[in-house]
């Protein structure tokens, strides 16, 4: 390396090597600064009542808690079926659904999952629904009214050999294994 380069690396590093130093010194000098009381007084007041605000908020969950599962117990004896209905009442069910809406269904399939811990089985539903722009929709909104509780995971458009919308739908529903 020339003699010259040498020394501008030099420079440099010393260049930093200072600043560094007066980095530093000036962190130091920050730390060593007297903090003042009321400052640090209002900020553990305010985590106070951050705190104090939490715990009112679990309180208030715990005092909720039994109507809470008092209203889940209903909706899961009112609206999960029975596994014992089984397969022909969703039929059933969609057959009526599809019936009053004046649409056609096909292509009906089930999967059943396991069980879960509280008894729950959950079943995917494919369907195929074909008719008129209002039928669908009448059909749609007899399957968010119905009493036999499905949750719509997606709807595509298809289309249908007779000039009508076709609709291909995944559902969800659940049965329950004890009473």
């Amino acid at each position: 390396m020339r003699k010259s380069t040498q020394k501008l690396i030099r420079w440099l590093l010393g260049a930093v090597l200072i600043a560094d130093l007066a980095l530093a010194a000036v962190n130091w000098q920050i730390d060593a600064a007297p903090r003042d009381p009321q400052d640090e007084l209002r900020l553990l007041r305010q985590q106070h009542a951050l705190l104090a605000a939490d715990v009112a908020r679990a309180q208030q969950i715990r005092v909720n808690l039994p109507a809470v599962e008092l209203h889940s117990g209903a909706f899961f004896q009112q609206q999960i079926a029975l596994s014992q209905s089984g397969y022909s009442a969703l039929i059933e069910n969609l057959g009526a659904l599809a019936g009053a809406a004046g649409v056609r269904t096909g292509n009906v399939t089930f999967r059943q999952g396991a069980p879960d811990k509280r008894g729950v089985v959950e079943v995917e539903i494919g369907a195929s629904v074909n008719g008129d722009y209002p039928n669908i929709v009448r059909f749609i909104n007899g399957l968010e009214h119905s009493h036999t509780f499905y949750v719509l995971d997606s709807l595509t458009l298809a289309a249908d050999t007779s000039g009508g919308l076709g609709l291909n739908l995944r559902l969800r529903t659940y049965f329950r294994t004890a009473a």
